[in-house]
């Protein structure tokens, strides 16, 4: 059930009616019970390995928590990572490492393979909810968190359903109290979910959609070929899996406040980021905050000199491209990244060293910055790394489709509106559009952005992209 389709819009409304009627032990279960119902919509069969996870990472969860001896624990904690890592590993890894394996044999002249591999079907959401179940165990561990006492209450923060696709990644630290705790009806707060939801509608339906029509003529070869087309989709993918990703953010985060929780912030505007640096405490903050607490600082961080800080770098930046997706573009797009971020800091180019007065500069280092993440996009987006060298070689300028002019007009509209957007944000220190106005002109504000989205949604609908991941 997609977020933006209206059986997503009718369920939530169920599920925010009857919820609100009961007292807090039967609305965790109410709501484990919509949660179970949300993921098995997809396919009851990898509900069933969920709840055998989730119930293995709450009894080692406990065991870890109760137990005073370092060897046990560290034991306890090595067994639920190589579990947890097994199962993400099988899923999300043995189609790339098959496919990888046969092309190697080709290329060295072995000749296909005469056994028959299954195909592995990804489960959907799998790498989100084993990010929070890692996360669960390892502060149980270094003893910055309790086990939970309630199965109930610790199955509700794996899968409650406004983040168990697609994030945000939520720290237990976080989101587990809320769990537990009393929640009240609050108008404001209620007011915020609503409008948080109508913001990630027009982000996915009007921006993301509109931007995957031009995204899929370029790379599809629809227009042509030839630097310009290339530009071109690149541009577009890059407002695409943006509107798209921040879209289905505010969504989930509009959801969950609709029931009285509250979920981080996952982006802040990454594309008035000033240096890549900047850009990784704006995008997907909820996974690039992961990857630092619980792999770049484990593997040391840069405490060990710098050759070593950069080895880290490198190391996190390589396998967060590839929890994005099994192939090879993940991985170069993680290298692109990783290299960047080392060079900046062998550079001493952080933001910290902009001049406050000088907003030429700040201009010039964001255009610099959104040319190297667009670049980078080419790889993430592409299908094959031959793909990706193939556009990026492609350096002709008269070999485009007439169609093109009118893809171009319309990215640099849509590129006009979120940079607009996003000004707003960013000066105002707002959450959303029009936070701080007064109910009255945010529901007017509301009513027209929903006229807009159905004037202006794009004609074919698009599943969310992360859903893949």
């Amino acid at each position: 059930m997609l977020f933006d389709s209206p059986a997503y819009l009718a369920f939530l409304t169920l599920v925010v009616i009857v919820y609100w009627k009961l007292p807090r032990k039967q609305q965790n279960l109410f709501l484990l019970a919509a949660s179970y119902f949300f993921y098995g919509w997809w396919d009851w069969r990898f509900l069933l390995l969920m709840i055998a996870s989730t119930g293995m990472d709450f009894m080692i969860g406990g065991w870890i928590g109760n137990s005073d001896d370092p060897r046990r624990r560290r034991l306890l904690l090595l067994l639920s990572l190589v579990i947890n890592f097994s199962i993400l590993g099988f899923f999300k890894y043995f189609n790339f490492f098959v496919d990888s394996f046969t092309r190697t044999l080709a290329m060295v002249g072995a000749g296909p393979l005469t056994v028959q591999f299954f195909r592995i079907i990804l489960p959907p959401g799998i790498s989100f909810y084993t990010f929070q179940e890692v996360a669960y165990i390892v502060d149980i561990y270094r003893g910055k968190l309790k086990p939970a006492d309630s199965i109930l209450d610790y199955a509700l923060f794996i899968s409650l359903f406004p983040h168990l696709i697609a994030g945000p990644i939520q720290r237990p630290s976080h989101l587990l109290p809320q769990v537990q705790q009393e929640r009240t009806l609050d108008p404001g707060t209620f007011l915020d979910g609503v409008m948080l939801i109508i913001s990630g509608l027009f982000r996915k339906c009007v921006i993301a959609d509109q931007c995957a029509l031009v995204a899929n003529g370029c790379f599809g070869g629809h227009f042509g070929h030839g630097l310009p087309v290339t530009v071109v989709g690149v541009l577009a993918f890059a407002f695409q899996i943006y509107g798209d990703f921040s879209g289905y953010s505010d969504i989930a985060r509009g959801s969950a406040q609709l029931l009285g929780f509250h979920f981080m912030v996952n982006f802040r505007q990454p594309y008035l980021a000033s240096s890549l640096q900047d850009f990784w405490r704006r995008w997907h903050i909820s996974l690039s905050t992961w990857l630092r607490d619980y792999l770049y600082i484990p593997l040391g961080g840069n405490r060990h000199g710098t050759r070593k800080t950069y080895r880290n770098l490198m190391l996190t930046m390589l396998l967060g491209g590839l929890w994005h997706g099994a192939n090879w573009t993940f991985v170069i797009w993680g290298a692109i990244h990783g290299l960047v971020l080392s060079a900046e800091r062998a550079g001493r180019l952080g933001e910290d060293q902009i001049p406050a007065t000088n907003p030429l500069w700040l201009w010039m280092r964001r255009i610099v910055t959104f040319t190297i993440v667009c670049f980078a996009w080419v790889f993430f987006r592409a299908t094959s790394v031959s793909e990706a060298f193939r556009l990026l070689s492609d350096t002709s300028v008269n070999s485009a489709r007439p169609e093109l002019v009118t893809a171009a007009v319309v990215i640099a509209v849509v590129a006009a509106v979120c940079l607009a957007m996003d000004l707003r944000i960013e000066n105002a220190r707002e959450e959303y559009l029009f936070q701080n106005w007064t109910p009255q002109r945010r529901l007017a504000t509301g009513v027209a952005t929903l006229a807009a989205i159905l004037l202006l949604s794009g004609s074919e609908p698009n599943a969310f992209i992360y859903f893949q991941f």
